[in-house]
């Protein structure tokens, strides 16, 4: 598990690294040595907006509300748990979106973190398997990679928006390039527009690595990676069952893996099973059987999913 977790650090390194040095040639090409100093406090002051964004926002945009104890009591005390093998300063308030997707998200930072939970992950998963996401999600909290992913976003749109401006002088100048009063350098040019792709591409490869490291950081604190991965499994058929009934039969997966933000599953699955394998592992395992928890006290979302405007999915 520790090779794994140095190996998922270095590429998290390398991609952020990479990231930062498109944006600093970018900024160069464009207007010279001089502006990276101030290509730097523009991306601190992007990263500061990105992390400061409300948490209570991105829950309201979603519908979700807060999950109550006595709702959901089995479900506290697992996140409890969980926090305090996390060694997290405050214990996550869960939330819940009224659909039936299975999903699950978090917002915020370790001091105060929300995690939203779908009435389909509920309905559908057992405590031991509703246990391996949850700890999934306080991985990612733990890890902090929420600000991880927060300086990647605040790099991808700055690249882009040097870029876009870029395109633009081009534009305008083009004239005087096509009457010969000026050079023109093509491999400047090329970079300037796919700049934002190759950084999109790469912000996305952090979000994969991310999402091992979580899934590692989930078979710690749980002992049980196996949980997890059963859960994965029954997602990942939920999804495919869905772009069916969405797309085309036999359609399984429309998306390009270097296009996902998370791994293919069956690769997160191969890893869980490789550490359930190794054992013994470092925790003990917690106390979540395998039956499905008590949830009667909730309504249950029976509309199907309809698509989200400016992508945000499928989501009511």
């Amino acid at each position: 598990m520790n090779r794994h977790k140095l190996i998922n650090a270095f590429q998290t390194v390398l991609l952020i690294g990479g990231m930062s040095l498109l944006l600093s040639i970018t900024a160069e090409l464009l207007l010279g040595g001089n502006i990276l100093p101030w290509v730097f406090w523009m991306t601190v002051f992007s990263l500061v907006i990105t992390i400061r964004i409300s948490p209570g926002l991105i829950l309201r945009m979603y519908h979700a509300r807060p999950l109550d104890p006595s709702e959901a009591s089995e479900l506290y005390r697992v996140v409890q748990e969980l926090a305090k093998r996390a060694e997290l300063p405050a214990v996550p308030r869960l939330f819940l979106v009224h659909t039936p997707i299975m999903n699950a998200f978090t917002v915020g930072s370790r001091y105060n973190a929300s995690i939203a939970v779908t009435d389909g992950l509920l309905r559908n998963l057992t405590l031991r398997e509703l246990t391996g996401v949850l700890a999934h999600e306080v991985g990612h909290l733990r890890n902090n990679d929420i600000q991880v992913m927060a300086v990647a976003d605040a790099v991808g749109r700055l690249t882009a928006s040097l870029s876009m401006a870029g395109q633009i002088l081009i534009l305008v100048n083009l004239p005087i390039v096509m009457s010969g009063q000026a050079g023109i350098s093509w491999t400047a040019i090329l970079l300037l527009i796919f700049a934002p792709t190759i950084s999109s591409l790469m912000q996305l490869a952090v979000s994969r690595v991310r999402e091992f490291d979580a899934d590692l950081e989930a078979a710690r604190l749980t002992g049980d990676p196996a949980g997890l991965a059963s859960a994965l499994e029954k997602m990942e058929r939920y999804e495919q069952s869905l772009l069916k009934q969405l797309f085309l039969p036999g359609m399984n997966n429309p998306s390009p893996s270097i296009l996902r933000t998370h791994p293919p599953t069956e690769e997160r699955i191969r890893r869980l099973m490789e550490i359930e394998k190794e054992g013994p592992h470092s925790q003990k395992p917690m106390d979540a059987p395998d039956r499905q928890a008590d949830f009667q006290a909730l309504p249950r979302a029976e509309k199907p999913p309809r698509n989200r405007l400016l992508g945000m999915g499928y989501w009511y």
